[in-house]
Parts: structure tokens; C-alpha cells; sequence
């Protein structure tokens, strides 16, 4: 028991010089900090902004990037349907994009080619 309590006592006493040296590398730290802060021009407001959070550059004001007329991702319609280019025999249709549907599968796999089914412009 004698060795329980003597690591105890250990834990103890490297716990106190742990609290201790925290204790002045944090003045330390904050100054660092400070400092950088002052030299890049960041404000606390920069740093509880949700682009600094997402890994934005604080700070600085954002460039106007090519093609800006557009409309943002978010705010464009999701979904909106595309002109379809394979016609099945019963009239399902594809537009081309993602997964072949099953029902071509079963005709490609039949041994029929997928460019039979495309739709011929008008």
C-alpha cells in the first residue's frame, strides 16, 4: 500500500508543478497572441465570425471572384430538371446523368447498344 500512496503523493506534486508552469506560459501565450492579433489587424470579432470558424481568412475583406454575377450555390434551384437523352420502349426516360436506370441496364446487358435509345434532336 506504501506504493499507492507514495504515487499518489507523486501524482500530487507533478499536478501542483503542471498547474504552476500552465500558469505562466498562459500570461505568456496571451501575449503572443495579443501581439499577432495587433500585427495582422484581427479583432476579437474576426475570431467569433462564422468564417473564421469554417478556416476563412479574418480579417481581410473578401475579393470578388470571376463569375460573381451568379447567383450563390444555396440560393440556386435544386433539382431542376434536365432535358432527357435516352427514351426507353415503354416511354421511361433519362437524362444522362448519374446511374444508368435499370431498365437500360437490362437492355444494354441484353445486348442492345445505349445509343439506340437517344433522343434525336427535332
Amino acid at each position: 500500500m506504501s506504493n499507492l500512496l507514495d504515487i499518489q503523493s507523486q501524482i500530487e506534486k507533478l499536478q501542483k508543478q503542471a498547474n504552476e508552469i500552465k500558469a505562466k506560459d498562459f500570461h505568456a501565450t496571451v501575449k503572443d497572441i495579443v501581439s499577432k492579433m495587433q500585427a495582422f489587424g484581427i479583432t476579437v470579432k474576426d475570431l467569433q465570425s462564422p468564417k473564421a470558424a469554417k478556416g476563412g481568412k479574418a480579417g481581410r475583406p473578401v475579393k470578388a471572384k470571376a463569375g460573381a454575377g451568379k447567383a450563390p450555390k444555396a440560393a440556386r434551384k435544386a433539382g431542376t430538371p434536365v432535358a432527357a437523352k435516352f427514351r426507353g420502349p415503354n416511354g421511361e426516360t433519362w437524362s444522362g446523368r448519374g446511374l444508368m436506370p435499370k431498365w437500360l441496364s437490362a437492355l444494354v446487358a441484353q445486348g442492345q447498344s445505349k445509343e439506340a435509345f437517344a433522343v434525336k434532336p427535332e
